[in-house]
């Protein structure tokens, strides 16, 4: 599983010119599931996100979680994240679940965020996305469950 963390000031996702998800601060959190992911990824992965020490202190140090700051998350499901390269120019996307695993996989992993008392906001899954973020920082972490190991 992999999952880009961007720090937002505010961030929306629009689908056909409307708006379906927004937040004000917080993360914005681009989601990819890997073919062989299990539910211990997803968990590993919900604890990162929402221990991720990236949030300014009283001194101007990031040292403070979303969980400090009660700030909401913009989670998109992306699995583009998964897109391999090295052969030729067009990405190959044979290490990505497939769609019909992925969606109950994010939608699990959304609600693990909200049962912490977190707002989370979502585009809609498999949909074509406008994705607008205004980073804060800019502060970008991508974070891998494989690397728990």
């Amino acid at each position: 599983m992999k999952v880009v963390v961007q720090r937002s000031l505010k961030s929306s996702v629009s689908v056909d010119d409307k708006i379906v998800g927004k937040i004000d601060s917080g993360l914005v959190l681009l989601v990819g599931f890997h073919v062989d992911d299990q539910e211990k990824d997803m968990d590993y992965m919900v604890k990162k996100v929402l221990n991720l020490r990236i949030f300014d202190d009283d001194a101007g140090v990031m040292n403070r979680s979303i969980l400090d700051v009660g700030g909401s998350i913009l989670s998109i499901s992306q699995f583009t994240l998964y897109g391999d390269a090295k052969k030729g120019n067009r990405p190959s996307y044979i290490k990505a679940m497939p769609g019909d695993k992925a969606k109950p996989m994010y939608e699990k992993f959304n609600e693990k965020l909200k049962n912490h008392g977190i707002t989370v906001a979502t585009g809609i899954f498999g949909a074509d996305m406008k994705v607008s973020i205004l980073n804060d920082g800019p502060i970008t972490i991508l974070l891998e469950s494989e690397e728990k190991l």
